[in-house]
Parts: C-alpha cells; sequence; structure tokens
C-alpha cells in the first residue's frame, strides 16, 4: 500500500478541522451587568445554564467571562471596551446601562441584551422585527395595566401611588412615562421619588412617606440593588409595597406579577447558542418573556399593614413564607 506524503496528510488534518462541527470548537461568550442583584444574577446563571444544555459548557468548548459595573455607568463604558478588544463570539449585556455601553461600543461583535425593558426607547434596536444589525436580545417589558390591577387588589381605594426610580436609566423612564399616561384614566395620581445612585433610594422613599398610599417599584436597578432599604421604610411607615419582579417579593414586597427571571436568562441562554451555531443577530427577532409569575409574601403584607384575602393568597404561583 502506498504511503500518503505528510503535506497531504496534513492538509487532510485541516480538511477534517474545517468541517468540523461548531460544538467541537471552543466559543467565548463574555457577560456583563450593570449591577448584581438576584434578578440579574438570575439572568446571568439561568443564561449558562441553558448554553450548557445546548451543548456549550464552560472548561470543555465554552469560555465564560463575567464582569459586573457595580451600578457605575462608566465602568459600564470600561468592561465594553474590554470585551470588545477580546471580541468574544457573543457578548451578553445584561440591564439596559450596560446593554447601551456594549452597543455604542461595537457594530461587529454579536450583542445580545437581557433584562432590558424597552430595547427600542433605549436605541438598541430600532424595532421589534429584526434588527439587521449585530443586536438581538430579551426583554422583560411588562403591562402597566396588570401591573396597576394587582396594585389595586392589594389597595383598592388607592389614590395616590408612589415610584422611586433613577431618572438615567432609560427602562425607568419607559415605566413612568407609561404610569403618568395610564393612571389619570384609573383616577390614581403618580408621586415621583427620584434616586440617581443606589444609596439614595432610602432617602427617596421616605421623601414618600405621608404622600402615597402604596408604592410600585419596576426593576430599576439602583432600587433593587438597595431594595432592603425601600423595605425598611415601608415597614416602619405602613405603606404597601408592591414590585415587578419576584425576587422583590422574597425581600420584603408584598407581591409581584412579573418575569421569572431564571426563565429570561434561559431564554436568553438559547438565543446565544443559535448565534454560536452560526444564525446572525441581525436575523433573530428581538424577544418578549410572556410566561409571568404571581409571587406573594403574607408576612410582608402584614409588616405593611395589609390584610391579604385568601383566595388572592391562593392564586399565586408561589408564596413566600
Amino acid at each position: 500500500m502506498k504511503k500518503l506524503p505528510w503535506m497531504t496528510l496534513g492538509a487532510l488534518t485541516l480538511a477534517f478541522a474545517a468541517i468540523a462541527p461548531a460544538s467541537a470548537q471552543t466559543k467565548s461568550v463574555a457577560v456583563t451587568a450593570i449591577v448584581e442583584h438576584p434578578a440579574l444574577d438570575a439572568v446571568r446563571d439561568g443564561a449558562k445554564d441553558a448554553l450548557k444544555a445546548a451543548g456549550f459548557e464552560e472548561g470543555k468548548n465554552l469560555k465564560w467571562e463575567y464582569q459586573s459595573a457595580q451600578g457605575n455607568t462608566g465602568t459600564a463604558a470600561q468592561i465594553a471596551r474590554k470585551f470588545i478588544g477580546d471580541n468574544p463570539d457573543v457578548i451578553i449585556a445584561i440591564a439596559t446601562p450596560s446593554a447601551q455601553a456594549v452597543v455604542a461600543a461595537t457594530k461587529n461583535v454579536p450583542v445580545v441584551f437581557s433584562a432590558v425593558t424597552d430595547p427600542v426607547a433605549a436605541k438598541l434596536v430600532p424595532s421589534w422585527e429584526p434588527s439587521h444589525t449585530n443586536v438581538t436580545g430579551v426583554s422583560d417589558l411588562l403591562a402597566m395595566d396588570k401591573q396597576m390591577e394587582l396594585v389595586k387588589k392589594i389597595v383598592p381605594n388607592v389614590k395616590r401611588l408612589g415610584i422611586v426610580y433613577n431618572p438615567g436609566e432609560a427602562n425607568s423612564v419607559v415605566v413612568v412615562k407609561e404610569l403618568k399616561e395610564l393612571l389619570p384614566k384609573l383616577g390614581i395620581t403618580l408621586v415621583e421619588a427620584s434616586a440617581p445612585r443606589s444609596v439614595d433610594v432610602s432617602s427617596a422613599g421616605r421623601s414618600l412617606v405621608g404622600k402615597v398610599d402604596a408604592i410600585y417599584n419596576s426593576t430599576d436597578n439602583n432600587v433593587v440593588s438597595a431594595y432592603e432599604s425601600l423595605v425598611k421604610v415601608a415597614q416602619e411607615a405602613k405603606i404597601p409595597l408592591i414590585a415587578a419582579d419576584a425576587d422583590s417579593v422574597k425581600r420584603g414586597a408584598i407581591a409581584s406579577l412579573g418575569v421569572n427571571y431564571r426563565d429570561l436568562g434561559e431564554q436568553t441562554g438559547r438565543m446565544v447558542a443559535r448565534i454560536l451555531k452560526g444564525e446572525k443577530p441581525g436575523d433573530i427577532k428581538p424577544e418578549v418573556s410572556t410566561k409571568l409569575e404571581l409571587f406573594v409574601n403574607p408576612g410582608a403584607a402584614e409588616k405593611q399593614g395589609v390584610k391579604l384575602s385568601e383566595d388572592f393568597i391562593k392564586s399565586a404561583t408561589t408564596v413566600v413564607k
């Protein structure tokens, strides 16, 4: 039998490598979040688990890097530049400020945003259709009419509703704008309290005491990262506190009708896997989580001066003890 020349064997090896399935090649995913708190951490962990289920596992064929901006938009921009210099296969940007920092810094590296309320208003994508750019992602957008139905179930006679938020965070501004349009139709006045930094959340909450019948918090990252301080105000002043996310209920809100952020992360991870397997982000339509869950915390309600009906408690997906 005639032996093949060494160069021919080398060429064959290269040829086989070129046609090897993408899942056998190491892929790199860089993950950035504006801050660490339970909801955003759940997105990160859910995405990683979904990638593993799709065949991309850290230490085998996936390089995974995560950095938090610790609530600082300047740091978010630095992380974005660092990740873009590394040229990963995909960047996952969790929450609006981090997503804006990454999208502003690259037109080439694939970007998948997550836990962004309104990616169009945040100027991440031009519309809810495929962007034909390097960007797609998953939104945690909530319908405000359903949120206000929840508020009225807990505080039927609510006339003045407070909200603590960071006016520099696009997703929070969108929520406030929607509430300003919706609440007058329901006979409710919105009372705003500004918290540009996490350390401002407590004082912003105290500024609402005596002025509101209840407080609603969106998924504002400053507020959620310092949530216990807002809970303390609500308990001391006996103001019902209603949240947009389940993790806030576990931390002391009375109830939420919101997205399961672990599921949102898994949805994000499945989208990333599609890109790692060859799809272009600009061909993938941005998605919204449609799976809402009612979390109820009767203990928190009691501390905030509210008696919940048994029927309402029984209707919950999860009752927090």
